[in-house]
């Protein structure tokens, strides 16, 4: 059955299913049960999402997708033990996320620093930084590219959970109450990690502002 996770890994959904909460939870209690078509159909109700997150953590398609199969495989096995009291993509979301922070701690061993105090009336930082989206014009293309080059490498520069937080809110568009649920922590706790890992970012992209 580990071989369905594998197989789905090379064929990410094009159009994710839209179905109601009654319907995923019937899906749920199939997959439970050992239904692998219902399983499959949970994985593509998430697919996307989850692949999107991996290849934002690693930049590489080949290692996204390393942790794409690792994570499905995981929900895959510790289904059984999903509570249904709980939002299922909470749940899936929160193996996706600790599948991810073992990747990154894998590469990045410095230390968390303290927690500064949060700052509400912080605008987004990515929202001051200027569109560079590649045109026809060559030059602009290599200037655009080289921005994301700067920006995946201020990215890795930050901490696992700083980072996860941040790909979350910023390219999941979950919300710190979400994160924090995922997290099991409070929300004021993700604010706070996030706004480090903001300055972080501001300090080392500053000059695209």
């Amino acid at each position: 059955m580990d071989g369905t996770c594998l197989e789905l890994a090379g064929k990410a959904s094009e159009q994710p299913s839209r179905v109601s909460e009654v319907d995923e939870l019937t899906l749920i209690r199939r997959a439970q049960e050992g239904d692998r078509a219902a399983f499959e159909a949970l994985v593509r109700l998430y697919d996307r999402n989850v692949l999107r997150l991996a290849l934002q953590v690693v930049g590489s398609p080949e290692e996204a997708r390393d942790l794409y199969q690792e994570a499905f495989l995981k929900v895959y096995r510790s289904l059984r033990h999903f509570r249904l009291e709980a939002r299922f993509s909470t749940w899936l979301y929160r193996v996706v996320m600790n599948v991810c922070l073992d990747y990154l701690r894998r590469r990045n061993t410095r230390k968390e620093v303290a927690a500064p105090p949060a700052n509400d009336g912080e605008p987004e930082y990515f929202q001051t930084v200027p569109d560079e989206r590649p045109t026809l014009d060559p030059e602009r293309a290599t200037h655009s590219k080289e921005i994301a080059h700067r920006i995946q490498a201020a990215l890795g520069r930050l901490n696992p959970r700083e980072r996860m937080v941040f790909e979350l809110k910023h390219y999941q568009g979950l919300k710190l109450r979400v994160i924090g649920e995922m997290c099991k922590t409070s929300e004021q706790t993700v604010k706070n990690c996030l706004f480090r890992a903001t300055q972080k970012l501001r300090t080392e992209l500053g000059d695209l502002v």
